[in-house]
């Protein structure tokens, strides 16, 4: 059996409970809300985020509230102390991520370098 690592990245209060009612709505409770970094975007590398019913044997875990945020081993050292939160307003919706490792990023957001 390996061992279980975890990882730098929060999930505000706000994006939990949004994951949360987002999975209820699914009716799964076998999903995990995973983020990625890949090569991609205008700045060159992008963020990927979204449910995974997979889980490797070298993934980072971290539980908030009943919510698992997994983490694959390449993308950790581009998350630490990385934030994902939830907005709902007039000008955005959806998740959002603060990421103090990423040095510059482009207009869009999704992209960071």
């Amino acid at each position: 059996m390996s061992q279980v690592t975890t990882h730098g990245v929060t999930l505000t209060e706000t994006a939990a409970g949004k994951v949360k009612a987002l999975l209820e709505a699914e009716g799964r409770d076998d999903l995990r809300l995973r983020i990625t970094v890949q090569p991609g975007g205008c700045s060159g590398l992008i963020y990927q985020l979204f449910f995974d019913e997979q889980l490797e044997e070298e993934d980072a875990i971290a539980d908030f509230g009943g919510v698992e945020v997994v983490v694959d081993q390449m993308s950790v050292p581009y998350l630490d102390g990385a934030s994902i939160d939830f907005e709902d307003t007039i000008q955005k919706q959806g998740f959002t991520i603060d990421n103090p490792n990423a040095g510059d990023s482009c207009a869009c957001g999704d992209s960071f370098s």
